[in-house]
């Protein structure tokens, strides 16, 4: 099943709840080497992907491989080589951050030494040397999930699954995050990261899967994503929202597709596949024929937030 270059290789996996089918035949191919992100909504079988592949679970049907190694008959292996940080930090707050880690990596089977030695060694790189001593209960939440991270990485795993690592971090914190994590990617770690995080998934994912109702509906690199959502876009803002039909009826003769119609902020988006810079006059002279005001005119190119709108119906 593994084939040379990929880290981690899903055929056909199924797992129910009782009634209700969590995965429903998912596939997934994994690159060494590579941030792999799985987008979906609530629900859609990210975290029962993440805990079948961290042998947590047990699939019903289908096979899944990671490093090599089958994730059903080789579980103790699989663990060895993996790494997994949660939501949830899995931190013991009445310790320090140097016991947590040291812990970890005594769970880890490392000896008291290795252990040792990979606590301080974490705790420079993730910038938790000054706070090392000092009860976790204390940490801000970037700092304990900073730590979580490096606890994740004891044991030098070839691959790191992150579920959903930055939720309820506020902005710089997940900026620090995101700059760990690529400095991670830079030294050949795989890492696989579910969020909802449309954002985070464009900067880090070298490859994305959105995953609803327990399948993969759409793959791709972001930028593949978002060109097929048809490229640029122009957005006339108008001065009144009466003039709705008649901005229409002057933009449609220059729109590559059906104009884009948001009728309660009274704006109409041109299609402009050849971009956004070969329309602009066009648009403008097209409104003043047709005696239609604007109060602004902007462009927009497609995001990971348009695709996930398409293909799920709604936003994350």
């Amino acid at each position: 099943m593994h084939s040379v270059g990929d880290a981690i290789v899903v055929e056909g996996l199924v797992k129910r709840y009782g009634e209700a089918m969590a995965l429903d035949g998912l596939d997934l191919r994994v690159p060494e080497g590579s941030v792999f992100g799985l987008l979906g909504p609530n629900g859609a079988g990210k975290t029962t992907t993440v805990r079948i592949l961290t042998t947590l679970l047990r699939p019903d049907a289908g096979t899944a491989a990671v490093a090599g190694l089958d994730v059903t008959s080789n579980p103790a292996d699989v663990r060895r080589r993996i790494g997994m940080a949660g939501q949830f930090t899995a931190l013991d707050y009445t310790l320090s951050g140097r016991e947590n880690l040291v812990m970890f990596g005594r769970l880890q089977r490392l000896g008291r030494r290795q252990a040792n030695r990979s606590a301080d060694r974490l705790l420079g790189e993730f910038g938790l040397t000054e706070v090392a001593g000092k009860a976790v209960s204390t940490y801000s939440g970037g700092m304990a999930r900073r730590l979580d991270l490096a606890a994740a990485l004891v044991a030098t795993p070839t691959v790191l699954f992150l579920d959903e690592p930055s939720t309820g971090l506020d902005p710089p914190s997940r900026l620090e995050l995101w700059d760990l994590l690529e400095g991670l990617v830079a030294s050949g770690m795989t890492l696989l990261l579910t969020t909802q995080y449309l954002e985070e998934a464009d900067r880090l994912a070298d490859h994305v899967a959105v995953v609803d109702h327990g399948r993969v509906i759409t793959s791709g690199t972001p930028d593949e994503l978002k060109r097929r959502m048809g490229g640029e876009r122009v957005d006339v803002h108008l001065a009144d929202p009466a003039d709705l039909d008649r901005a229409v009826t002057a933009l449609r003769p220059i729109a590559a597709g059906e104009p884009v119609v948001d009728a309660a902020a009274a704006v109409v988006g041109v299609p402009a596949p050849a971009g956004a810079s070969a329309v602009i006059a066009e648009v403008v002279r097209a409104l003043d024929r047709h005696h239609v005001a604007m109060s602004d005119i902007s462009t927009h190119r497609p995001t990971l937030d348009d695709v996930f709108l398409a293909v799920t119906g709604h936003t994350p």
